[in-house]
């Protein structure tokens, strides 16, 4: 889409537009190794990284993208809640959420080739909690919140069923954006609470195979005949599955597809598809919390989804670009929307 989008103005509010995520952080230990072992085979790993993980990356985004960002979820005591809150603050993320005493936060061993990941995770501190957790959270008008995929498993999604159902959540009459990136563990989710999600009528941001497992739980059939064909059948069927997902949900879809860019459907409208922008693969990780942490930066600023979309689709692709250690780093909303306006600018092709 090659929108009016550089002429917009950013919506004026009467607060500071804030993104609020309820999702689960915790360290990532990455090894790198150059070939994968074998159950028994000893291997080693000639370098290793540790970074913060899981939403931080969505709040890091939003924050850079120029939103105040908060994590609401529960933080731990000990060397990994350390380094967190150390990412936290580097970041401008504020921790809004309670803290658990005597419980280290979580970590989770990754185990690459450059090809392949395996991953070993350990539960702490962010995955405990009562249906309450969330009971601080009072959104303003214009703000956005963010669930993540890894807040819908363990005890964590008691809270966030609970967060959901209250008065201020449900779609008459809410003031603020409810932005869900599912993830694939979406397959794992117990039926009642995606139930409440899906009445919640979020914002739902997907990639193709997580939108195909929520196809598979909603039960919603479409034509994927167009895959079988050669040519633009990737592009056909991405819209029909966006299509579907959009008219049985009644909420909003953002279906992304990398350089493709994303298919957008908005209750009662058209599907649209909104241009990618073409990147080297030079990233171990996706660029997805990139692009929704950009997403609901622009969103809490007023922005409409489309318009949002498009700069999202340029913040992941730039995220890639300058990659921490094979880790998307999203860049500044100077820097995509520079991307954006030099392909608005650029001379047609023949």
């Amino acid at each position: 889409m090659l929108s009016d989008i550089l002429h917009k103005i950013r919506a004026q509010r009467d607060h500071e537009p804030t993104v609020i995520s309820v999702g689960q952080i915790w360290v990532d230990i990455t090894m790198h190794v150059q070939e994968m072992p074998q159950p028994g085979e000893f291997t080693n790993a000639p370098s290793v990284t540790k970074s913060a993980s899981g939403s931080f990356h969505v709040l890091q985004a939003a924050s850079r993208m120029g939103a105040r960002t908060e994590l609401a979820s529960i933080m731990g005591t000990g060397p990994w809640s350390t380094m967190l809150r150390d990412s936290l603050r580097r970041s401008h993320i504020l921790h809004t959420g309670p803290t658990r005493p005597n419980q280290d936060n979580g970590f989770r061993i990754v185990l690459t080739d450059g090809m392949q990941k395996s991953y070993v995770a350990h539960h702490g501190a962010e995955a405990h909690g009562d249906p309450g957790v969330f009971a601080h959270v009072r959104p303003q008008r214009g703000d956005v919140v963010h669930i993540s995929g890894n807040a819908l498993m363990n005890e964590s999604s008691l809270a966030v069923n609970a967060f959901i159902q209250q008065l201020q959540c449900r779609p008459q009459g809410r003031e603020f954006r409810i932005v869900i990136n599912p993830t694939n563990t979406l397959r794992l989710v117990n039926d009642q609470l995606l139930e409440n999600l899906v009445l919640t009528r979020p914002i739902w941001s997907m990639n193709r195979q997580e939108a195909r497992t929520l196809a598979y739980r909603l039960s919603v059939s479409f034509d994927e005949s167009a895959t079988m064909r050669v040519n633009a059948g990737f592009d056909e069927s991405m819209h029909a599955l966006c299509e579907a997902l959009g008219e049985t949900l009644r909420a909003p879809v953002v279906l992304r597809a990398g350089s493709r860019g994303a298919w957008v459907r908005q209750h009662g409208k058209g599907v649209e598809h909104i241009d990618g922008f073409p990147t080297k693969a030079t990233h171990i990780r996706s660029a997805g919390p990139a692009h929704t942490g950009a997403l609901c930066a622009l969103l809490a600023e007023g922005w409409d989804l489309e318009s949002s979309v498009q700069i999202a689709n340029a913040a992941a692709s730039l995220a890639i670009e300058h990659n921490h250690a094979g880790i998307p780093f999203c860049p500044t909303y100077d820097e995509a929307a520079k991307l954006v306006s030099d392909a608005l600018t650029a001379p047609k092709k023949d």
